[in-house]
């Protein structure tokens, strides 16, 4: 995948395991002017293109239901669309762990389409097995394990803005090791060997958006040289990936609790990507977690 033109038409191609919110997704896509199909045959696409309206964005919904679903069909289809002057292809990946996909069974009391008459974790084996190489090929993954539906809808508005420019995407992240480590993500900083701010008594409760906690961290004398060698290995690999065709990356900062350390130097990084030009979002993944 290259960058293209801002006039180029976005054909958004969504997949992901049964569960993970590919309809959600869809819905997003639809609401921000996407021309949105579900479960067309992927036979059909091309007429669908040359049907749409020619400055209608589309978003194709597919997942292993669809009657000529293949892992090898996506792929050609993509890169057939990739051939075409004009249009700007892309496969956006709903992602999510299997514990969480059981779950969300167990509470809807859905059967699972690929196994019917089986346990649904047989069947969630299964698609994840097929889907596979598709989550490999990804131009955009999202990891739905732990966002509600609000927090869906901001990340993918996030990665397809309504203007349709395409450009390196940025997500920054703060997280706790006691939860392990984020999935799908590109880079990860550790920030434990910094003070930490839960052994003060007065600083225990509150969080790296807090100023005494930002102040504290940024005391310690090795914050200031960590922060700027992160940022400009940031700003030295960006441009790389953007070149090689890279939509997004995502840089995430780990510390025991994810409430303090991690907090502040994702929040600096974030705002110094920022203000480097770079498109960037945040998430705090603990104190997400804490609100809900």
């Amino acid at each position: 995948m290259t960058d293209t033109d801002s006039s180029a038409r976005r054909i958004v191609l969504v997949t992901g395991p049964s569960g993970a919110g590919r309809s959600s997704a869809l819905k997003v896509l639809e609401d921000s002017g996407f021309e949105v199909v579900d479960n067309l045959p992927l036979r059909l696409l091309p007429t669908l293109i040359e049907t749409a309206r020619r400055d209608n964005h589309i978003a194709l919904g597919i997942d292993p239901r669809n009657r000529d679903f293949s892992t090898i069909g996506v792929m050609d289809a993509l890169g057939q669309l990739a051939g075409q002057p004009g249009l700007a292809p892309e496969l956006l990946y709903l992602d999510c762990t299997t514990e969480v996909l059981l779950r969300r069974y167990s509470e809807t009391r859905r059967r699972h389409p690929l196994a019917p008459e089986d346990r649904p974790s047989e069947g969630i084996m299964r698609e994840l097995e097929m889907l596979g190489p598709l989550r490999a090929r990804a131009d955009v993954l999202i990891d739905t394990s732990d966002l509600n539906v609000h927090q869906l809808k901001t990340q993918v508005e996030h990665w397809f803005a309504p203007d349709g420019q395409r450009h390196l995407s940025v997500s920054v992240q703060s997280f706790s090791y006691k939860r392990g480590l984020p999935r799908s993500v590109d880079m990860v900083f550790d920030c434990r060997f910094l003070a930490n701010p839960y052994w003060e008594p007065a600083l225990r409760s509150l969080n790296g958006t807090d100023e005494d906690v930002v102040s504290y961290v940024k005391e310690d004398p090795r914050y200031a040289e960590f922060s700027q060698k992160v940022l400009d290995l940031s700003l030295l690999l960006l441009p790389a990936y953007r070149d090689e065709g890279k939509s997004y990356l995502s840089i995430a900062f780990g510390c025991t609790g994810g409430q303090h350390r991690s907090v502040v130097m994702a929040q600096e990084h974030a705002l110094q990507l920022a203000e480097a030009g770079w498109q960037v979002s945040i998430r705090h993944r603990e104190l997400d977690l804490r609100k809900h």
